[in-house]
């Protein structure tokens, strides 16, 4: 489902959070995540709905930038490929906890991956594996230990197969297991 929608490589994403401010305690449930938000480069994204940034992230000195429109993201997927537009060309990430990068990234891999959500659990999946994949290569950066990836992979496989059976469809846990995420990252270790 997912790779045959894919329309742009994701190869960068700034991420931005105040020096002073990480929180990985925050466990990601299915909603909506605080303090993130996509900010828009200047002169960039006209074309998509947008608000101000300092209503989403603090402690980043964001006045009057303006940032996607958390409500868009849907939107936001469809316009990027509409206008071939790169994605990091037109946004960065601000996201001071846990969830909200992760659901950061979620969303980073929508943005490269326009199609229909004919098997919404099916995508969903596979932009889980994405983020979580991104968060393993880079848990020195975040910074995230190997024990609280390990959870958030359990809480994030907990949602997975909440979605499936929403939609009535057997879940099959290996696309989510620990060792196969790790190797989509293309990181050894683990």
């Amino acid at each position: 489902m997912f790779d045959a929608f894919s329309w742009s490589t994701s190869d960068e994403l700034e991420w931005r959070r105040p020096a002073a401010r990480w929180d990985e305690e925050t466990p990601v449930d299915g909603a909506d995540p605080a303090r993130m938000v996509f900010v828009m480069r200047p002169g960039a994204g006209e074309f998509l709905p947008r608000e101000l940034a300092c209503l989403h992230a603090f402690g980043l000195g964001l006045t009057t930038e303006q940032a996607l429109a958390p409500w868009a993201i849907d939107d936001a997927t469809d316009a990027f490929h509409a206008r071939c537009a790169r994605p990091h060309e037109v946004l960065w990430l601000a996201a001071d906890n846990l969830n909200a990068l992760y659901w950061g990234l979620h969303d980073w891999a929508h943005f490269h991956n326009h199609g229909p959500f004919s098997q919404r659990a099916w995508t969903e999946l596979q932009c889980d594996a994405a983020a979580l994949a991104w968060l393993w290569a880079n848990r020195e950066r975040v910074p995230i230990g190997e024990r609280r990836w390990e959870q958030l992979l359990t809480q994030v496989q907990a949602l997975s197969e909440r979605r499936f059976a929403a939609e009535g469809l057997a879940y099959d846990g290996r696309a989510l297991r620990a060792p196969r995420v790790k190797r989509l990252s293309g990181c050894r270790g683990g």
